[in-house]
């Protein structure tokens, strides 16, 4: 991914999912140009859920967690935060903070 922009590393929807994706194997090998438009600001929803059809279950719901925390219109269960070990749990968590505290 090319340099980020710190306007985007400001914003408090950007900066948890900037985390999310940056922090995460599954997600790190998706945050490129053809999900994200970072001079427009913008996310590929779509095209994120269907590449992500075959993940494991904890890879879905940091996805899933990543796009609600940008936009509180794509849902997520915490319930499914069961799938993940504590690592993962720890950076959800962390991004969680970022975006509401």
């Amino acid at each position: 991914m090319n340099k980020i922009p710190s306007s985007l590393l400001n914003d408090r929807y950007w900066r948890s999912v900037i985390h999310l994706f940056k922090n995460h194997y599954k997600l790190q090998q998706v945050f490129t140009t053809k999900y994200f438009d970072l001079s427009e600001g913008t996310i590929k929803i779509g095209l994120l859920r269907k590449v992500s059809g075959p993940w494991s279950e904890s890879e879905k719901f940091m996805l899933k967690l990543a796009l609600h925390l940008f936009n509180e219109r794509n849902k997520v269960n915490l319930g499914d935060m069961d799938y993940l070990d504590d690592s993962i749990k720890k950076l959800a968590i962390e991004a969680i903070k970022l975006r509401y505290m």
